[in-house]
């Protein structure tokens, strides 16, 4: 596939650019045992949460929603900050992007929008971003093509294949087709045959080190070919 130069680079926040599966399970398991049912494993955590708990919850929980989400809530919140890990390679390459001229760096995440804030100002990366986008923020989260509206509004850039949903899941590559965006995959496992049905994926890198290198190779040259695999 034949990559065009983005104008913009919306990343998603869990698991792209931070490593925070162990917290949000430690969060899960605490809400299940509290409504009396069986909590995930951790692959099963991994596999399941995709949406927000605005959308994820009330079919999960049902008539107990609001109990549940305060106990998720509670539970995550205690401990996010301490437990807040960068991946390899995520602030040298958020820097390296930053200084591109005219290209417009954003995160859209299903996080509560107050707790990805505060997670992207602990790890000073605030700075780096136009648009942090969480859940809530927009009329609807992620998949849905509003997050994608909001993040970009009053930037001068529409959504389309210049803008660049970078992420790591289903969810992720669903929200860039429903916006008309190119879907790039950062992590280490390629696509599983079949994982994303018919949904188009621009490429595939393992890590944030890699894909700056494409980004960088697409604004450079004008567009870049990308296979779904490792960019070298």
């Amino acid at each position: 596939m034949t990559l065009p130069p983005p104008k913009a680079l919306l990343f998603d926040w869990d698991n792209t650019l931070v490593d925070s599966w162990a917290m949000i399970h430690h969060a899960m398991t605490a809400t299940f045992e509290a409504m009396g049912q069986q909590p995930w494993t951790l692959e099963e955590t991994r596999r399941n949460v995709r949406k927000s708990a605005r959308d994820a919850f009330p079919e999960l929980f049902g008539a107990r929603v609001d109990e549940a989400t305060e106990v998720f809530y509670r539970t995550y919140e205690a401990d996010h900050l301490k437990q807040l890990r960068a991946l390899p390679g995520a602030e040298a390459m958020l820097r390296t992007l930053a200084a591109v001229e005219d290209l417009l760096l954003g995160v859209v995440s299903n996080k509560r929008a107050p707790l990805l804030r505060l997670e992207a100002a602990e790890l000073g990366w605030d700075r780096y971003f136009g648009p942090l986008v969480g859940a809530t923020d927009a009329a609807k989260d992620k998949p849905a093509r509003e997050v994608v509206d909001f993040a970009l509004a009053g930037s001068g850039i529409a959504p389309g294949p210049e803008v660049w949903f970078v992420g790591d899941t289903d969810i992720d590559v669903l929200c860039a087709r429903n916006a008309g965006c190119t879907a790039i995959l950062v992590r280490a496992e390629p696509p599983g045959e079949g994982e994303f049905g018919d949904l188009p994926l621009g490429g595939h890198v393992s890590d944030c080190r890699t894909f700056a290198q494409l980004a960088l190779s697409a604004l450079e040259n004008g567009r870049v070919e990308q296979q779904i695999r490792d960019f070298s």
